[in-house]
């Protein structure tokens, strides 16, 4: 048996890329530390311990992950360090080879990096786990202190062709309707006002325990002291009418959501298998808006993948702009060892692939414009952030519209109606008139 008051009053600094999942992972194994006496180092301090929490999403985000780890083993040389999350899983034997690296962890085990850092710390012999298995590690985090991310599930049975999520984060699973409530509630408690759900897959919550996301929103929209929830990126297979229904006559449910279309062609869409057409995906935009006219909706669109020529391109650049969608977010396609994609015909360059992009990033700015424009005059709510008190202070409409306001400490976590003006000078946001 370990003694845990190895770890009291030790320093541990924390880096993480990626996606808010990864976040959230690395915010809740902050919080457990802390609660063996573990304190967040501060400027200018040595750490004792370094957690590297990586994202593979991309070779840029591979080499990215590496400079980190030199990074932070150049500035804490004496620390222990610790490197989890995708890139992890994926090339283990590589970050292990890495100078100053002592154990490298997978999406598999991070809820065992606590019991290993005590381990080492303790100068045992060192901590080896053969388990092959991915249990799901709950987490909860919070950026702003009213806004908390919740991870209601982790992992992935698609095996789209350009990804490895899979073999990251292994098959899909759930924490517990009840456990998530109680998760939920915590919050509540803490002050927390708002709740962004997350995970790889969230859409296809409940293999683990025989629940479904529509029940588990239906008892989340049940707590009370949170005022508002945002569904992260959800698949449009998974987005059914029944979900989109609830959401839209919910008690705390924003008009708010990310749906990952990734192409506007077709041809493209079964070259990635992913489990959707271009109709399907036109139908749930469209019954949001019928029922949410206001509803802000953002989409995933990956450009330059392996078979799409310049004309499913524009063909996909074309069934966008015919959507009533709010925002792009555009990725360019990234070569991923051991995926499928890489058995497609017709690789696309890197010039076009920045080309293509350009033009959906014009794109997304005018369709955010168009927006934004059309709700200049409305009063909406607005869940106010904190700020530094020489700076204005900003937050979120219901529906996603960034707001300005004066510096005003006492509006600080509190939902205030706001009458839109217009754009601020930065263009990123409209004013607020209190």
């Amino acid at each position: 048996m370990i003694d845990s008051s190895i770890l009291q009053d030790k320093k541990a600094a924390y880096f993480t890329l990626g996606c808010k999942l990864n976040f959230a992972e690395t915010s809740t194994i902050g919080q457990n530390l802390k609660a063996y006496g573990v304190q967040t180092v501060q400027k200018g301090q040595q750490a004792d311990i370094c957690i590297i929490n990586t994202c593979s999403v991309t070779e840029v985000a591979d080499q990215k992950c590496r400079q980190a780890i030199r990074r932070l083993v150049r500035s804490h040389p004496h620390a222990l360090v610790i490197v989890t999350g995708c890139y992890a899983q994926l090339q283990p034997q590589q970050i292990s080879e890495m100078p100053g690296v002592d154990l490298v962890f997978g999406t598999d085990r991070k809820g065992d990096i606590i019991p290993a850092i005590m381990q080492k710390l303790s100068e045992h012999s060192e901590y080896t786990d053969h388990s092959s298995s991915f249990p799901f590690f709950p987490s909860c985090s919070h950026g702003d202190r009213t806004r908390y991310f919740l991870k209601v599930q982790d992992g992935c049975n698609y095996f789209c062709t350009y990804c490895t999520i899979p073999l990251a984060r292994g098959r899909s699973r759930n924490g517990s309707i009840q456990s998530l409530v109680e998760q939920a509630r915590n919050v509540a408690q803490e002050g927390g006002r708002e709740i962004v759900i997350t995970g790889v897959n969230i859409g296809d919550f409940g293999r683990t325990t025989g629940e479904t996301f529509l029940q588990l929103i239906q008892q989340l929209d049940q707590v009370e002291g949170i005022d508002r929830y945002r569904i992260s990126s959800i698949e449009p297979n998974l987005l059914t009418d029944e979900i989109i229904d609830f959401c839209a006559h919910s008690r705390h449910f924003m008009p708010h959501f990310h749906i990952p279309l990734q192409s506007g062609s077709d041809h493209v869409l079964q070259l990635m298998h992913r489990r959707y057409d271009t109709a399907l995906f036109r139908h749930r935009i469209e019954h949001i808006k019928q029922l949410m006219p206001h509803c802000f909706i953002g989409v995933d669109v990956i450009v330059g993948t392996r078979g799409e020529t310049a004309e499913h391109f524009e063909e996909s650049r074309q069934f966008i702009q015919s959507l009533p969608i709010s925002q792009l977010h555009v990725f360019s396609y990234s070569e991923r060892p051991g995926t499928r994609a890489l058995q497609i015909p017709h690789i696309v360059s890197p010039q076009e692939k920045h080309e293509r992009s350009q033009q959906l990033l014009a794109l997304s700015d005018e369709k955010l414009r168009q927006f934004y424009t059309a709700h200049i005059g409305q009063t909406r709510p607005v869940l106010i952030e904190h700020a530094p008190r020489t700076k204005p202070m900003h937050g979120f409409t219901d529906n996603y519209i960034r707001v300005e306001i004066p510096n005003t400490p006492a509006l600080a976590g509190n939902i205030q109606n706001v009458t839109l003006g217009d754009f601020t000078t930065t263009g990123d946001a409209l004013t607020g008139i209190l």
